[in-house]
């Protein structure tokens, strides 16, 4: 399980994150959703410890990420997979080579990479595409690739960063089938996105970051019949009716 217990971040003089507190059960895909800039991303980049917090703690199973040391923190990441938004995919290397870089650090010898590579890729449904490069690819097709990286480690966790951003319909969709996938593989996700119906298709429970700090979480259903203005006002798609109001002239 991952814990996040009140963490504060800022950058600079400005506040992204004010006392955020959320669990991450195992065997389940969390959803973290709320407007663009509201600290999402940030809040993955945390757990990694790419970034490191104001105040707070982070448990991943039961282990504080801010007191590992240099091995145990490359351990930890070893045991969690990230999807970065835009695949962060090496250019001059191949799909294959792309998804066998972290098991050639593991010490993996090549037949078992390769038979690794061959069994991530039939999972994201990009089987024979080993020796093409990225730039031979479509965004899905490179985030898809991404999600392959990942699950080749065999990770404990797989944290999301806007994984369906920029993607047609018909490949979103997709996208949120491999999550699904991946979870019911044993994989704990936790995702953070704006699509709400990617959020409501792949969350068992969706949690709603809302100025710094988790708002609400539940299901996607109990979401949907939330009373909340903020929560109901951002599921929806609604503008804020106070940023419609005409300007009064002044003078």
């Amino acid at each position: 399980m991952i814990v996040l217990h009140d963490l504060t971040k800022r950058f600079g003089a400005t506040p992204v994150l004010r006392g955020l507190s959320l669990e991450v059960p195992d065997g389940q895909n969390t959803v973290i959703i709320g407007p663009s800039g509201s600290g999402k991303s940030v809040t993955l980049k945390l757990i990694v410890r790419l970034l490191k917090p104001e105040t707070g703690r982070i448990l991943v199973d039961g282990r504080e990420v801010g007191a590992l040391d240099h091995d145990e923190l490359a351990r930890l990441r070893g045991r969690i997979g990230f999807v970065f938004q835009f695949a962060a995919l090496f250019d001059s290397m191949t799909v294959a080579e792309n998804i066998g870089l972290g098991l050639i650090k593991r010490g993996y010898d090549e037949r078992a990479i390769r038979a690794r590579v061959e069994e991530s890729l039939d999972v994201v449904e990009l089987a024979g595409c080993e020796h093409r490069l990225p730039a031979e690819l479509s965004g899905g097709m490179r985030k898809r690739v991404g999600i392959a990286r990942a699950i080749a480690l065999k990770p404990r966790y797989i944290l999301y960063d806007e994984p369906t951003t920029g993607l047609d319909p018909v490949t979103a969709a997709l996208m949120d089938q491999l999550m699904i996938r991946t979870r019911d593989l044993g994989v704990t996700g936790l995702v953070v996105t704006h699509d709400m119906r990617s959020a409501f298709s792949v969350g068992d429970r969706l949690a709603m970051l809302h100025e710094g700090a988790i708002r609400q979480v539940g299901t996607a259903r109990e979401m949907q019949g939330s009373h909340d203005p903020v929560v109901r006002q951002f599921i929806e798609g609604r503008p804020d009716p106070v940023s419609l109001e005409p300007r009064r002239s002044v003078g």
